[in-house]
């Protein structure tokens, strides 16, 4: 048996204006099957666990490109 979707979740690479947005809005809403498209509108929570994510992976990174010496 194929299981059924209900919904899809459509990430952005980069937050985006509500209004530079509306044109890709609307182009999803030209899909078949599509009954509805909302935006979620991005939160300062998202944003800090995101920064802080990102700064954890890029010190993980620095220190395999440049590992300290132990003398």
């Amino acid at each position: 048996m194929t299981d059924r979707y209900n919904s899809l979740i459509v990430v952005l690479e980069n937050n985006i204006r509500e209004d530079d947005a509306q044109s890709t809005i609307n182009a999803i809403r030209h899909i078949k099957g599509v009954i509805a498209v909302e935006g979620n509108i991005s939160d300062i929570g998202h944003f800090v666990a995101s920064s802080r994510i990102r700064r954890e992976l890029g010190e993980k990174i620095w220190d395999v490109i440049y590992p300290k010496i132990k003398e």
